[in-house]
């Protein structure tokens, strides 16, 4: 990935952008929401070196939910 991905402040930010390949996104949000850009003492909290400041690990996980579009949510039994 060869893109400047500090143009993104927030993970819908790269869930929305045009021009970037869903698996790409994908791609990005997933290594976002790794343990290892974890936040010290925050564990729900992000900080990707890409980034200037930390971002919610649930907002990177609704950013690849909405991927997936709004009747992929999974049904409980």
């Amino acid at each position: 990935m060869s893109q400047p991905f500090a143009c993104y402040l927030h993970p819908f930010d790269v869930a929305h952008h045009p021009s970037l390949k869903p698996e790409v996104k994908r791609a990005i949000l997933a290594s976002w929401a790794s343990d290892r850009h974890a936040v010290e003492n925050q564990p729900a909290m992000r900080q990707p070196p890409e980034l200037k400041g930390p971002v919610s690990v649930d907002d990177v996980f609704a950013a690849l939910r909405s991927l997936d579009g709004p009747d992929s949510q999974p049904t409980l039994q």
